[in-house]
């Protein structure tokens, strides 16, 4: 993927600026508690506490990161900044941001990326923090190109499997850049971009990296994209590097699946990797369904591309685009982004294992 800086200018003007902080306070985890759900339910962002958390509780926590019941837990103290912005102005070509500090105005630089095949409504992306600094990912979505995948209807519109895992391998590549990850997503579609419509509408002219036209015959598909990505990882010989690979299941409309991950048997990292995804996954199913047993599973599988890759790789199959419950999942596009947000959450705690 070709990634370009994106440089806006913002001005502030800011007539009152300073910070208070709240006092420590102790919780105990319960059943389904995980670092994320108990932070929410705390009113505190897991994306800007989640490693205070985990230094200030590191000596309480499971290898991986996990919450004994019972245990007692201390929550980072709430930092809040009263400023009153009175103007703003955004220009071109660079930017900036003025804050006071020390009583005098400092020009403060904001890291962005713009790359035009998120789509103009998801760009640019700011980089929020440099916790997958060195991590470096292959997303592939499945099908594309002359081969949609699987096909079903809605509202007496034609969906198909690509267009729905495409638009999430996007949503996750946009996280991943934002906590500083090199991605190069295997399978792009120029002008599709990130979508927020339920209705996606099918294509056929998705290719695959660099800019390689995708083959009609399955077996030339999978060699195509399973090169792409051994070429990369021998060029980035040395580095934490992982393979995702997004599917929407197609079996019978009767049945209704939760997202599943297989892995390569003889790849102990790619074991984990299914593992700390699922792990995601089965907390936010205890946290927003706690009634309903998550039923998603790991397993070993032996697909082509499963076998023949050389990263550590997961492959996901996030739901069955022809059962009625499963494509409320698939098509909501609020949906499609926490899919992606739990991937990467998962991807998170792999990252730091390693």
């Amino acid at each position: 993927m070709i990634r370009k800086t994106l440089c806006l200018s913002i001005s502030l003007f800011i007539t009152f600026f300073t910070i208070a902080q709240t006092p420590k306070k102790i919780v105990i985890a319960v059943n389904g508690d995980g670092i994320y759900s108990i932070l929410r339910k705390n009113g505190l962002d897991p994306t800007k506490y989640f490693d205070q958390f985990i230094k200030l509780n590191k000596k309480s926590l499971t290898k991986n990161n996990g919450l004994f019941i019972g245990k007692k837990y201390v929550l980072p103290a709430i930092k809040t900044d009263k400023s009153i912005a009175i103007k703003s102005s955004v220009l071109k070509d660079s930017i900036s941001s003025k804050a006071i500090k020390n009583n005098k105005i400092t020009e403060a630089t904001v890291e962005q990326i713009y790359d035009p095949i998120f789509g103009k409504n998801h760009n640019p992306i700011v980089i929020k923090n440099k916790k997958l600094k060195g991590a470096i990912y292959y997303l592939i979505s499945g099908h594309g190109g002359p081969d949609p995948g699987a096909m079903t209807t809605y509202n007496s519109k034609s969906i198909s499997e690509d267009e729905y895992a495409y638009d999430v391998s996007l949503r996750l590549a946009r996280l991943l850049i934002s906590n500083g990850a090199k991605v190069y997503l295997i399978i792009q579609d120029k002008n599709d971009g990130i979508r927020d419509d339920k209705i996606l509408e099918v294509d056929y002219d998705e290719y695959c990296y660099p800019d390689n036209t995708i083959p009609l015959s399955q077996n030339l598909r999978l060699r195509q994209r399973t090169k792409a990505v051994n070429k990369l990882f021998l060029k980035h010989k040395g580095a934490y590097q992982r393979l995702i690979v997004t599917h929407v299941d197609s079996r019978n409309k009767g049945k209704n699946i939760d997202v599943f991950f297989y892995h390569d048997n003889k790849s102990k990292s790619g074991k984990r990797l299914a593992e700390n995804i699922y792990n995601s996954f089965k907390e936010k199913y205890n946290e927003h369904q706690p009634n309903r047993k998550y039923l998603g599973s790991v397993s070993p599988r032996g697909l082509y591309v499963i076998k023949s890759t050389l990263p550590a790789m997961v492959y996901i199959e996030i739901g069955n685009i022809k059962n009625k419950k499963d494509q409320k999942r698939i098509l909501n596009y609020q949906n499609r982004e926490a899919l992606a947000q739990w991937i990467h959450n998962g991807l998170l705690v792999d990252f730091e294992e390693n």
